[in-house]
């Protein structure tokens, strides 16, 4: 695995190795968004900045303008932002001829300070305040996509209809079907490792096209970063290659949802602090306390784990997808499962997020959640045993955005850890995710309709 020092990039740049370099701001949506700079300009701003607008930190999927926004609107003429490289995420793009990325944080362009609704700077403000607990969080993501046949403007084309998986039927841990889908994830894995980013392996999953990326764990901000470009990474290497990935988290209700689990632990004087040798499954109390402000506040946190309307048809029994917030060990039924029981690489791993989840954004919110659990001194309740689907007595995950909206709003926590303006600029983001949909007419409701109403 290799990133790029700013002089080995300087080197490279007079060789001719590279020609290229990709600047990029993390949005809301958390996609690469920038500039492609010929790589000798580059150097001239490199250590400087260089800026964008404000409206890629207030906008939609389909990248609307929406009014409401009190960061960044028509009536504030939508100014700049400052982009700061971050030198130390410098890294080759093995897919691309001749070009190198860097990711960049993002600064007001009249006070200097950095954007606090900024993705990268909201999860760097947790991480922040877990160091001055003497904490430093430690976390891996697992990724999940589909991949179809065609690219993704021909898919669009035909207008999003007769969709063909890469493959016919589950491939769940399956050696040959996966095989067949080799010309795709193997330069998915090589080119991600070749980057820096530290890929340890694909497999299939549980319905026909699906795929599998597990990244090895890391520090809360390169374990975001990572995740972040390996989305990048395969839906331009897929496109390369003929397919196209997608990480919409339900495709159909007969089939299971795309997911995004984090793996969570605590690090202090180089050791797991969730690990206790003479605790009961080996947790300590400091991996209680955080486990219990997960289970508290995750109703508060669940717009940050699931954005979009599409992302609450996951949630369904019998799909791998939680239901209800419950802890167990190492149990795919419930919300939080605790992994590693009695080792120490213990952690717990949160099942909620699908693979549409901006992972600084879900990342930022689970530390929130967690370190809040410490400093209130939470008990954690007793694991749940058995099918988590079935336990009616449990609280339930918000099943619309709708729902997740209005706990992010009176979310005391939040609001406490993030700031207002921050939990006010998302909340405004769900509004109009939720009024666009209110505004569609749906293919369901005119076949349902169309003769009968």
């Amino acid at each position: 695995m290799t990133t790029l020092t700013f002089d080995a990039l300087k080197a490279q740049i007079k060789s001719g190795a590279v020609d290229t370099v990709l600047v990029c701001l993390v949005d809301m949506q958390g996609r690469l968004m920038g500039k492609r700079f010929h790589a000798e300009a580059f150097l001239d701003m490199a250590e400087d900045e260089t800026h964008c607008c404000t409206y890629l930190l207030a906008t939609d999927l389909a990248m609307a303008t929406p009014d409401g926004y009190a960061a960044a609107s028509w009536s504030r003429g939508y100014g700049d932002y400052t982009l700061k490289p971050d030198l130390s995420t410098l890294r080759p793009v093995p897919w691309l001829d001749g070009t190198a990325m860097v990711l960049c944080d993002i600064i007001d362009h009249t006070t200097h300070a950095a954007v606090p609704h900024a993705p990268r700077e909201m999860l760097k403000r947790q991480i922040a305040r877990a160091e001055k607990m003497g904490l430093s969080p430690v976390m891996a993501t697992e990724l999940e996509f589909f991949l179809f046949q065609g690219t993704h403007d021909e898919i669009a084309a035909s207008g999003f209809r007769a969709l063909r998986p890469i493959s016919h039927y589950n491939e769940d841990y399956n050696i040959f079907q996966t095989s067949k889908e080799e010309p795709v994830m193997r330069p998915i894995r090589n080119h991600l490792r070749a980057m820096g980013v530290p890929v340890e392996g694909t497999k299939g999953e549980a319905e026909a096209g699906q795929e599998e990326l597990n990244i090895r764990y890391a520090d809360a901000l390169a374990c975001a970063d990572h995740h972040t470009i390996a989305k990048h990474a395969v839906k331009e290497i897929a496109h390369q290659q003929g397919y196209a990935a997608t990480f919409l988290p339900k495709l159909s209700p007969d089939s299971v949802g795309s997911a995004s689990h984090i793996h969570q632990s605590l690090v202090r004087d180089g050791a797991n602090a969730f690990h206790d040798a003479d605790a009961p499954m080996g947790k300590s109390a400091l991996m209680d306390s955080y486990m219990a402000g997960l289970l508290k506040y995750a109703g508060e946190a669940m717009y940050f784990l699931a954005p979009y309307i599409n992302s609450y048809k996951r949630f369904a029994p019998g799909t791998f997808a939680p239901t209800r917030l419950v802890w167990s060990v190492d149990n795919r039924t419930a919300a939080f499962r605790l992994v590693g029981e009695g080792t120490k690489g213990i952690r717990v791993e949160c099942r909620i997020p699908g693979s549409d989840m901006n992972a600084y954004l879900g990342q930022a919110a689970m530390l929130a959640a967690g370190l809040a659990g410490i400093d209130e001194g939470l008990s954690l309740p007793d694991a749940f045993g058995g099918d988590a689907y079935g336990d009616t007595g449990a609280a339930e995950i918000p099943r619309t955005l709708r729902d997740a909206r209005d706990a992010l709003l009176d979310s005391d926590m939040l609001r406490a850890a993030m700031g207002d303006a921050v939990i006010d600029h998302y909340a405004h983001a769900a509004k109009w995710e939720i009024d666009e949909f209110d505004r569609a007419v749906t293919d369901y409701e005119i076949q349902r309709g169309f003769e009968k109403a």
